[in-house]
């Protein structure tokens, strides 16, 4: 058809795309938003809720510094986008202790002094707190195979692990199949 003019043309070359209103579900609370349709997961965490616990690390999901739970499962939350995601259980560190009891595996890390740096530490207690529940962490290699995603650029991989299995132990959570 002649002449005709496709959506995306009719925003004009470059210009941002129109705004979304969704709902995020982020800590057990809801949150209305209007965002970019491209806006990551990461970046309405970091940015519009100020949960600035999880990191922007490569940006490619390679390094696990963005690792969240979606209902329950980890993600790397750099390469979702919050549209997208709109509906699901959201969990970030910032939602793991309840009041000012630590989570078993926080409190683990501490214990362990299983953090150098501290630039990875939310999302490998994220992505640790999932690889418990999936029933993981039934040795020190299962544990480093399931959370190899995650990156340590301080090497404290020996620390991390001995966290995970004194958290999965506390909780009676070592082993799933």
């Amino acid at each position: 058809m002649a002449g005709a003019v496709s959506p995306a043309a009719a925003q004009g070359a470059g210009a941002a795309p129109a705004p979304l209103d969704i709902v995020l579900r982020v800590n057990s609370t809801e949150h209305r938003l209007r965002l970019d349709p491209r806006t990551t997961l990461l970046d309405a965490l970091r940015e519009h809720l100020h949960l600035a616990g999880s990191k922007k690390g490569c940006g490619l999901g390679q390094c696990g510094a963005c690792t969240v739970l979606m209902d329950g499962k980890r993600v790397k939350s750099c390469l979702s986008f919050a549209a997208l995601v709109e509906g699901r259980e959201i969990t970030t560190i910032e939602g793991l202790a309840q009041g000012d009891q630590l989570h078993p595996l926080q409190a683990a890390f501490i214990e362990r002094d299983a953090f150098q740096c501290g630039y990875c530490t939310p999302g490998q207690i994220m992505a640790g707190v999932a690889c418990i529940a999936e029933g993981h962490a039934g040795s020190p290699q299962e544990i480093r195979d399931w959370m190899s995603g995650n990156l340590c650029r301080c090497g404290a991989y020996g620390h991390i692990v001995a966290a995970i299995q004194d958290a999965a132990s506390a909780t009676g959570s070592r082993r799933g199949g």
